[in-house]
């Protein structure tokens, strides 16, 4: 083979393999845009509101919520009408380290009986999911 057919032949190889890595590149680019637009409007969308305490069931109730790029379980434990504890089992929130502060939550929601509480700043949306999987909890409860 010449010199000419392998030097047509490496850059047609490498105009393949870079077609290649910018198509699967744009694949995950395009993936993650659409998630950031649905974990957006989830997270606007959330409409936090206290069950009434008074028909919520004596137990332990567990409540889920994710908005794709951040997500809670909690495990709530009510008793005659009162919130005892609020233990999270998981707070999924990617790389973002502030995040994990939203967990002072959970007890502010025991302290206060509500869902009313302050969200943390720099985890306000880890804040938002937490109390809707304390939400959930509490409704799964609801007589």
């Amino acid at each position: 083979m010449s010199k000419k057919k392998m030097s047509k032949g490496l850059k047609r190889g490498i105009i393949i393999g870079v077609a290649a890595v910018l198509a699967v590149g744009g694949f995950f680019a395009a993936r993650l845009l659409i998630q950031t637009a649905q974990y957006r409007r989830i997270i606007s969308e959330i409409e936090l509101q206290t069950p009434d305490l008074s028909r919520v069931a004596d137990g332990t109730f567990n409540g889920f919520f994710d908005s794709i790029l951040v997500s809670a379980e909690v495990d709530v434990v009510v008793e005659n009408g009162v919130i005892l504890d609020v233990i999270i089992l998981e707070h999924s929130h990617g790389n973002w380290s502030d995040a994990v502060y939203a967990e002072v939550v959970a007890p502010r929601v025991v302290a206060a009986q509500s869902l009313n509480v302050d969200t943390v700043a720099n985890a306000t949306n880890s804040s938002l999911v937490i109390l809707s999987a304390i939400q959930n909890a509490l409704e799964s409860g609801l007589n």
